[in-house]
Protein backbone atom coordinates (compact mmCIF):
# COMPACT_ATOMS: atom_id res chain seq x y z
CA UNK A 1 0.00 0.00 0.00
CA UNK A 2 1.17 3.69 -0.92
CA UNK A 3 0.15 6.31 1.19
CA UNK A 4 0.90 9.54 0.45
CA UNK A 5 1.07 12.63 2.90
CA UNK A 6 0.78 16.45 2.01
CA UNK A 7 1.48 18.97 3.81
CA UNK A 8 2.10 22.87 3.25
CA UNK A 9 3.45 25.78 5.61
CA UNK A 10 6.34 24.44 8.10
CA UNK A 11 5.30 20.58 7.62
CA UNK A 12 4.46 19.73 11.14
CA UNK A 13 1.45 18.01 10.89
CA UNK A 14 3.06 15.97 7.84
CA UNK A 15 5.81 15.02 10.19
CA UNK A 16 4.04 14.05 13.10
CA UNK A 17 1.72 11.71 10.50
CA UNK A 18 4.89 10.44 8.62
CA UNK A 19 6.45 9.52 12.52
CA UNK A 20 3.43 7.81 13.61
CA UNK A 21 2.77 5.56 10.23
CA UNK A 22 6.55 4.73 10.21
CA UNK A 23 6.33 3.68 13.82
CA UNK A 24 2.61 2.24 13.16
CA UNK A 25 3.01 0.40 10.39
CA UNK A 26 6.67 0.44 9.33
CA UNK A 27 6.27 -1.80 5.83
CA UNK A 28 4.04 0.52 4.81
CA UNK A 29 5.66 3.06 1.80
CA UNK A 30 5.11 6.76 2.55
CA UNK A 31 5.42 9.53 0.09
CA UNK A 32 5.64 12.87 1.58
CA UNK A 33 4.89 16.08 -0.84
CA UNK A 34 5.16 19.29 0.46
CA UNK A 35 3.69 22.79 -0.91
CA UNK A 36 7.47 24.21 -0.24
CA UNK A 37 10.74 22.63 0.88
CA UNK A 38 10.53 23.39 4.35
CA UNK A 39 7.49 20.59 4.25
CA UNK A 40 9.05 18.25 2.49
CA UNK A 41 11.98 18.23 4.25
CA UNK A 42 10.22 18.14 7.80
CA UNK A 43 8.45 14.80 6.40
CA UNK A 44 11.93 13.49 5.43
CA UNK A 45 13.49 13.87 8.37
CA UNK A 46 10.50 12.32 9.82
CA UNK A 47 10.99 8.87 7.71
CA UNK A 48 9.33 9.42 4.29
CA UNK A 49 10.65 6.77 1.95
CA UNK A 50 10.00 9.45 -0.99
CA UNK A 51 9.58 12.98 -1.05
CA UNK A 52 8.90 15.71 -3.48
CA UNK A 53 7.94 19.59 -3.33
CA UNK A 54 5.51 21.34 -5.35
CA UNK A 55 2.04 21.48 -7.27
CA UNK A 56 3.13 19.24 -10.28
CA UNK A 57 4.68 16.92 -7.28
CA UNK A 58 0.99 16.31 -5.59
CA UNK A 59 -0.60 16.17 -9.00
CA UNK A 60 1.27 13.34 -10.10
CA UNK A 61 1.71 11.36 -6.52
CA UNK A 62 -1.84 12.01 -6.39
CA UNK A 63 -2.50 9.66 -9.17
CA UNK A 64 -0.78 6.58 -7.54
CA UNK A 65 -1.11 6.65 -3.86
CA UNK A 66 -3.60 4.15 -2.36
CA UNK A 67 -4.25 6.28 0.87
CA UNK A 68 -3.89 10.43 0.78
CA UNK A 69 -3.73 11.95 4.52
CA UNK A 70 -3.28 15.02 5.26
CA UNK A 71 -4.98 18.73 6.78
CA UNK A 72 -8.44 18.85 5.12
CA UNK A 73 -6.90 22.34 3.60
CA UNK A 74 -5.46 19.58 0.72
CA UNK A 75 -9.09 19.88 -0.97
CA UNK A 76 -9.75 23.53 -0.57
CA UNK A 77 -7.81 25.23 -3.18
CA UNK A 78 -5.83 28.63 -1.81
CA UNK A 79 -6.28 26.98 1.31
CA UNK A 80 -3.28 26.83 4.16
CA UNK A 81 -2.21 30.52 3.16
CA UNK A 82 -2.65 30.25 -0.14
CA UNK A 83 -0.13 27.17 -0.38
CA UNK A 84 -2.78 25.00 -1.85
CA UNK A 85 -3.67 25.63 -5.49
CA UNK A 86 -6.53 25.27 -7.29
CA UNK A 87 -4.53 22.18 -9.31
CA UNK A 88 -3.71 20.74 -6.05
CA UNK A 89 -6.70 21.21 -4.14
CA UNK A 90 -8.60 19.32 -7.72
CA UNK A 91 -5.85 16.28 -7.76
CA UNK A 92 -6.27 15.17 -4.01
CA UNK A 93 -10.42 15.24 -4.53
CA UNK A 94 -10.15 13.48 -7.76
CA UNK A 95 -7.81 11.12 -7.03
CA UNK A 96 -8.75 7.75 -6.65
CA UNK A 97 -7.11 6.88 -3.05
CA UNK A 98 -9.04 6.80 0.13
CA UNK A 99 -8.47 10.26 2.25
CA UNK A 100 -8.01 10.99 5.51
CA UNK A 101 -8.30 14.38 6.15
CA UNK A 102 -7.01 16.10 9.47
CA UNK A 103 -9.96 18.47 10.63
CA UNK A 104 -7.82 21.67 11.76
CA UNK A 105 -9.90 24.35 11.73
CA UNK A 106 -7.47 26.86 10.54
CA UNK A 107 -6.85 29.64 7.48
CA UNK A 108 -10.50 30.96 7.77
CA UNK A 109 -12.03 26.53 7.09
CA UNK A 110 -13.96 25.95 10.16
CA UNK A 111 -15.74 22.32 9.92
CA UNK A 112 -18.86 22.43 11.82
CA UNK A 113 -19.34 19.23 14.32
CA UNK A 114 -15.66 18.73 14.98
CA UNK A 115 -14.64 19.21 18.55
CA UNK A 116 -11.15 21.39 18.95
CA UNK A 117 -9.21 18.50 19.42
CA UNK A 118 -5.16 18.93 19.91
CA UNK A 119 -3.00 17.89 16.80
CA UNK A 120 -1.89 14.55 18.74
CA UNK A 121 -4.90 12.96 19.12
CA UNK A 122 -6.37 13.85 15.46
CA UNK A 123 -3.22 12.53 14.47
CA UNK A 124 -4.08 9.14 16.38
CA UNK A 125 -7.20 9.34 14.92
CA UNK A 126 -5.84 9.29 11.46
CA UNK A 127 -3.45 6.22 12.32
CA UNK A 128 -6.57 4.33 13.45
CA UNK A 129 -8.33 4.51 10.60
CA UNK A 130 -5.10 4.29 7.96
CA UNK A 131 -4.93 0.93 10.11
CA UNK A 132 -8.42 0.33 8.83
CA UNK A 133 -7.20 -0.22 4.92
CA UNK A 134 -3.84 -2.13 5.71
Amino acid sequence: MDILVIDAQGGGIGKQLVMEIKRTLPSITVTAVGTNSLATSAMLKAGADFAATGENAVVVCSGKADVIIGPIGIVIADALLGEITPRMALAVAQSSAKRILIPVNHCDNLVAGVDDLNIRKLIQDAIDKLQTFS
